[in-house]
């Protein structure tokens, strides 16, 4: 595998798993320069990959890949990606394919339409056209990784070449960084670093594609559709129904039920309203940016001057709709042109040039040290270069096998999360930790579990450790609806649910509102009130922030950094020395991620209104509380006492320890848990034979 990257030294790394490098190739292909055609036939045509990375413009896996006398750009429909895809990102990928397909006719070439497993598509259009080169885009997620890594590995075994076709991965350079080993862990000592952000590139002249090929029709929505529901990667029907009842959806129809007033809905509506001629809203929802390259950048347009006004239609329709996706200081951006960026329609180091183009121009060419001057030049700016940290810092974790577990990326609803997973057999066990928490706080926990036959996955939910802080309105009706997701998308089985603290009332809720997914549930030390006579939800949805909330996040982050050590500690009483220099280095690093101060504003919106003794009803003989008798943030013996009282069914275990026994105590704990899979799935055996 080559590596494309400007400069040439920054993947000094592998970009493919340890376990999925090919030794003799790596040590050859990883200290190949820039110029690929160095190692390669001259007059060899050369195939470029795309898959997220719907553009010409500022692509530099074209520029290169156009220095060969002839160039194939393909897209592979492949279901293995597109089953991620909502139906709007399976709308937008086909109007961005017309386009691209469009813009390269204009320029001689033409776009290669294929459909089937990647690494099939690409072996038969190589042989064809006896190709030497496939360059892809260098990707993150775990299940795009394994693709390129499928592909590669076809590639290596191709008979009938003197030399093995190579895919040479690129990657756009957002900052000038000359070595990934040496990317900062935390965003503080990265902001030191003053990195100054690359310039995008022109479009590539590209060579005339004169070759007599099949070049494939696009297909139309309702043919796409189609071809993914009948691929073998398809949900099953009945899980792909729960994916589309959010959360609010349920509480509504209760409320209904019991005749209360409905949910106050604050999130982002969507209205329809006739579409424009010349709209940049292309999908059938309105409600994203969409189209190509041109078209984005248009709409981008229009949302920076939004202070301006105008009398353009399409630009006033992108204003209206920043009005109403802005739930909260600049979370307009990333609602309208998140699906955009994500495609690879426009690239970040493009949004973020526009942007200060933009502010240059309304500053007489100069740059204020003291911030910018438009909420929307912040917002779009401010949006690239965190998505960028995140992108980077999650890709240096995919090139070191040190850990005690392999790290994992799936992107959800636009974001990147951090997971793991352990062991090849048994049950399927999810560990979801409690606020300010991570992965890792489950580190003596996950092998042990897996080691007693079991499956254990552990994620890090959105705005906490390594996984991406995006400006969003943080709610636990959001946190459960990802922990539903991932279940569905990763998992792809009911799990035995197990969360810590406020992790415990997003497993509880996750039962509540979709129990198919959940085998049993497990609550540690449990955020959540029990309330006697509790019989239908009282739920009500406002979540404005304020000047006071903006205030109490700046002052609660001040004071946790100022004494974690034994804020942590007191929350560890009976093994303190469990409060090691790790896990207390990990928790300050992540208090400096950008958005963090978002993430500890939801703090002082939460909604426990829903009560735990509602929320397990139906579960009975099939939840299991784990409580720290010694925890100092709940009087646990007042808590135990309504559990009995209130929870019929519900299995009790109290434990001397404090907050999290699950890492003060974890022999002990892990012990509670096998043996309670253990019965749980017996139970379930048993009840199958009968």
């Amino acid at each position: 595998m080559s590596l494309l990257s400007l400069p040439r030294s920054f993947f000094s790394l592998s970009l493919s798993s340890p376990s999925h490098a090919i030794t003799s190739r790596r040590n050859r292909c990883f200290s190949c320069s820039l110029s690929v055609s160095k190692t390669s036939n001259a007059t060899s045509p050369a195939i470029l990959w795309f898959k997220q990375d719907l553009r010409l413009d500022d692509h530099p896996g074209l520029l290169q890949a156009s220095k060969f006398p002839a160039l194939l750009p393909l897209y592979v429909f492949d279901h293995r990606i597109l089953s991620r895809y909502n139906d709007e990102k399976l709308e937008l990928v086909l109007f961005a394919l017309e386009d691209l397909r469009k813009s390269l006719k204009k320029q001689g070439s033409n776009l290669i339409i294929r459909f089937g497993n990647a690494e099939n598509v690409i072996k038969e259009l190589v042989l064809e056209v006896k190709a030497t080169n496939v360059f892809a885009e260098v990707e993150v997620e775990y299940h795009l990784r394994e693709i390129i890594h499928a592909v590669e590995e076809t590639l290596v075994r191709m008979p009938s070449f003197d030399r093995s076709p190579e895919i040479v991965l690129w990657q756009t350079p957002f900052y000038d960084i000359k070595n990934l080993k040496d990317f900062p862990a935390s965003y503080d000592e990265f902001e030191k670093l003053q990195l100054a952000v690359t310039s995008p590139l022109l479009p590539s002249r590209l060579p005339s594609a004169e070759m007599e090929l099949d070049w494939g029709l696009l297909p139309t929505f309702d043919n796409l559709k189609k071809f993914v529901n009948e691929s073998p990667s398809k949900l099953n029907e009945s899980w792909a129904l729960l994916k589309e009842m959010s959360s609010e959806t349920i509480l509504q129809k209760q409320l209904s039920k019991s005749g209360k007033v409905s949910l106050n809905n604050s999130n982002f509506k969507h209205t329809k309203r006739k579409r424009l001629d010349k709209s940049v809203f292309v999908t059938q929802k309105q409600n994203v940016v969409g189209g190509g390259t041109n078209s984005v950048l248009n709409a981008l347009a229009a949302y920076l001057r939004y202070l301006e006004g105008t009398a353009r239609d399409d630009w006033q329709e992108v204003h209206e709709k920043l009005r109403t996706a802005e739930i909260r200081d600049g979370a307009s951006f990333f609602a309208l042109f998140g699906p955009a960026l994500c495609l690879g329609i426009i690239s970040r180091r493009r949004v973020y040039y526009e942007s200060i183009k933009y502010e240059k121009e309304r500053n007489a060419g100069f740059l204020s040290p003291f911030g910018y001057s438009t909420a929307t030049v912040s917002a779009s700016a401010d949006t690239v270069c965190s998505m960028e940290w995140y992108f980077l810092r999650l890709l240096k974790s995919q090139l070191s096998d040190g850990g005690a577990y392999p790290i994992r990326i799936w992107r959800w609803n636009g974001y990147l999360i951090q997971y793991t997973v352990v062991g090849n057999r048994g049950p399927a066990v999810l560990l979801v930790h409690g606020f300010g928490a991570f992965l890792e706080h489950f580190r003596d926990n996950i092998s042990s579990i897996s080691n007693d036959g079991n499956r254990v996955w552990a994620v890090t939910v959105l705005g906490f450790g390594k996984s991406e802080k995006p400006n969003v309105v943080y709610t636990e009706l959001m946190w459960a609806e990802l922990v539903r997701d991932f279940i569905i998308e990763v998992v792809g089985e009911p799990v035995h649910l197990m969360g810590n603290s406020i992790g415990g009332y997003f497993v509880a809720l996750v039962a509540y509102f979709w129990p198919a997914l959940a085998q049993s549930v497990v609550l540690i030390n449990s955020a959540g009130d029990i309330i006697p006579a509790y019989t239908s939800p009282q739920f009500t949805k406002v979540r404005a922030t304020s000047g006071a909330t903006w205030l109490g996040a700046r002052l609660l982050l001040f004071y946790l950094r100022l004494g974690l050590g034994s804020i942590v500690k007191n929350c560890y009483p009976t093994k303190t020395e469990r409060v090691d220099d790790w896990l207390i280095n990990e928790m300050l690093r992540a208090s400096y991620d950008p958005g963090v101060l978002v993430v500890l504003e939801s703090i002082f919106s939460f909604n426990l209104s829903l009560a735990l003794n509602y929320l397990l009803e139906g579960f009975e003989g099939k939840v299991l509380i784990i409580q720290g008798m010694k925890d100092p943030i709940t009087d646990s013996k007042s808590k135990v006492a309504m559990l009995k009282e209130h929870c019929p069914g519900v299995v009790i275990r109290e434990l001397d320890a404090g907050h999290c026994p699950h890492d003060e105590k974890p022999e002990e704990v892990n012990s509670i848990i096998s043996q309670w899979i253990l019965t749980i799935e017996s139970r379930v055996l048993s009840q199958a034979c009968s």
